[in-house]
């Protein structure tokens, strides 16, 4: 995709927070834990191997992604580290995975037995982290037996695979409410019984479990969502420590202009001005991931909350100001202006989602601009 690097759009991100984040998440593990960087989805929209580099700076000894290509850019980018791809992959790529030092997720024997020839020929071995299903519903082993034959298949003599890790994923570890991740405890646990000899990698927490259940994450905590500066559980639990929000979405006025009373403002005439009002367009629009569902939100000019007035267009937006301001006067979508912050939690909470789908789908075609702040 092209990269709009002649507007004025773009998401500074701070390397320095998620370099901060990383070091205090770092500071919470017990020894002999490791912490796996997840930049998946462009580093959840930051920057791939930006973040991944400021994360091994920081102490990040892996990384999780969701694509092989994903695993692949960063081998490019001259990083050595533990690799793991989470998502389902067919075994007509094991060789390539291999051939990229990648470590894949697997939840079926089937993967395992369709690979293994192709492996063999190719005089390769692939490392597995084997998948639990514990109560995510979405990939893993289920069944103690089927669990059990994956392991024999692993660890046998002429095997074409390394025995890397297992994992699993707690659907509802950032929540008050704790039964269901007590349920997945015991399908871990049933789970468990039946490996009789652990790998060298054994992750259960996400962010969410690192925090509040921390006694339950092996020994390696795959860091998301806190990586980036945000809590896993929106407003519900209260994170530890202090995040710093690592993304900010500015953009500027390119146009301003003064409009009569009874003026239509964008498609379909769902505004219509109820007096004389200054209107300022910006270059951002649901092709940048900005969605539809924004118009009536408010965005910082020079401090002051300013409303998307009319529909939310593929490249632009519009917004009532409260007197003329120059062309070229930035406005913040997230992040501080002028002593008023946007959150991506408050984007989040008005379009009704999670600030993870805000941020992870800011289109790249917004410039990434990297800076270090070192403050606390």
């Amino acid at each position: 995709m092209v990269v709009g690097r002649h507007r004025e759009t773009k998401a500074v991100v701070d390397l320095g927070a998620v370099y901060h984040n990383v070091v205090e998440e770092k500071s919470r593990l017990q020894d002999g834990q490791e912490l796996f960087a997840v930049v998946k989805a462009n580093a959840y929209g930051h920057g791939l191997v930006q973040v991944a580099q400021a994360a091994k700076q920081a102490g990040a000894t892996g990384f999780c992604v969701a694509l092989i290509d994903e695993g692949v850019a960063l081998r490019a980018a001259g990083l050595t580290e533990p690799i793991l791809i989470l998502g389902v992959n067919s075994p007509l790529e094991a060789v390539f995975m291999a051939q990229n030092d990648l470590s894949v997720a697997v939840g079926d024997v089937k993967f395992l037995q369709d690979a293994a020839p192709s492996l063999k020929q190719a005089g390769l071995k692939l490392k597995v982290h084997l998948a639990l299903d514990t109560g995510m519903g979405r990939i893993g082993f289920r069944s103690p037996a089927e669990l059990q034959l994956a392991v024999r298949t692993l660890q046998g003599t002429e095997s074409q695979f390394i025995f890397e890790g297992l994992f699993t994923h707690f659907a509802s570890a950032d929540t008050n409410d704790t039964a269901y991740f007590d349920q997945q405890i015991a399908k871990l646990d049933e789970l468990l019984a039946v490996v009789k000899q652990r790998p060298r990698y054994v992750s259960f927490a996400n962010t969410a479990t690192a925090m509040w259940h921390a006694k339950f994450s092996g020994n390696v905590v795959r860091y998301g969502i806190g990586m980036y500066g945000l809590n896993p559980s929106g407003t519900e639990v209260s994170a530890p420590g202090q995040l710093r929000p690592a993304l900010e979405l500015v953009s500027q006025l390119a146009a301003v202009k003064q409009v009569s009373a009874g003026t239509s403002i964008g498609y379909g005439q769902t505004y219509q001005a109820p007096a004389d009002e200054w209107i300022g367009t910006l270059p951002i629009g649901y092709a940048d991931g900005w969605s539809r569902r924004m118009q009536g939100f408010k965005l910082l000019v020079a401090g002051q909350f300013c409303e998307i007035v009319g529909r939310v267009c593929m490249d632009q937006i519009m917004i009532r100001l409260p007197h003329s301001f120059p062309v070229g006067t930035k406005v913040t979508l997230i992040g501080k202006n002028g002593g008023e912050e946007i959150t991506a939690q408050a984007v989040a909470d008005y379009a009704q989602t999670i600030h993870y789908e805000i941020i992870s789908t800011l289109s790249e075609r917004i410039q990434r601009v990297y800076v270090w702040n070192d403050e606390q």
